[in-house]
């Protein structure tokens, strides 16, 4: 089993440029999984961790409903945001500057095939690295992500998470709210969840700005641990 990572952080992408890199990285390793059980041999198949920025962009997931989204795509491209229906678990979500954004492309095979265990210790790794500043964050039950103060009048989400996997392999993942604009979620019901407040690190801790790389840094080392990797930093971009 290979449980090395490479970790490549892209900066200010374009979420399609992004997510057609992350599909070429995944079909890769889908292929080669197949070639290895057809041919019967045994190649170590890759594992990737892509961080980035996008620009201010609306997701759907596939079982998402599009009326979670508050306005038009004419009103959003006014805003300067694009809106996308894609291939991941999840309903609706936002990405923008100031939020960190995480791809891992593993197989699973690799560490542990189950999806909800994987799912499990990507919040573990959140909820390690805001505890790092002093912010008790928590699962809620039946909803998927990073919260705070659950089970109170006063819940907020600071991280969202939607995968997709197919023969073990993974892609799509999280997003951390670190220096973000919160009125961009004013647009949309967050991941379909009505009456629920959506928050950032900065705005938790009272800080203008949260250094992005620093925060970085507090997930790969819990990452590494969870999943009992060998993180391999790359320079390749898209």
């Amino acid at each position: 089993m290979n449980k090395r990572v490479d970790i490549q952080d892209l900066g200010l992408k374009d979420y399609k440029e992004t997510w057609d890199f992350q599909e070429e990285l995944f079909q890769r390793t889908v292929d080669l999984k197949i070639k290895n059980r057809r041919e019967s041999e045994q190649k170590e198949t890759p594992n990737h961790l892509l961080f980035v920025e996008h620009p201010h962009v609306y997701t759907l997931g596939k079982s998402g409903d599009f009326e979670n989204l508050l306005v038009t795509e004419d009103e959003l491209s006014k805003k300067g945001a694009k809106f996308y229906k894609i291939n991941r678990g999840g309903d609706i979500t936002y990405h923008g500057p100031g939020q960190i954004v995480g791809y891992p492309i593993l197989d699973l095979d690799n560490f542990f095939t189950d999806i909800h265990k994987y799912l499990r210790l990507l919040e573990e790794m959140v909820i390690l690295t805001l505890a790092e500043y002093g912010l008790k964050a928590e699962r809620s039950k039946g909803e998927t992500g990073v919260w705070l103060d659950v089970g109170t009048p006063f819940a907020r989400k600071i991280c969202a998470m939607g995968v997709r996997a197919s023969r073990w392999v993974t892609m799509h993942g999280f997003a951390l709210n670190i220096n973000t604009n919160l009125g961009y979620f004013d647009l949309m019901i967050p991941c379909g969840i009505k009456d629920k407040a959506v928050t950032a690190l900065n705005v938790e801790l009272g800080k203008e700005v949260v250094h992005v790389d620093e925060v970085k840094e507090k997930l790969l080392k819990h990452f590494a641990v969870l999943f009992e990797a060998e993180v391999i930093k790359q320079k390749t971009e898209v």
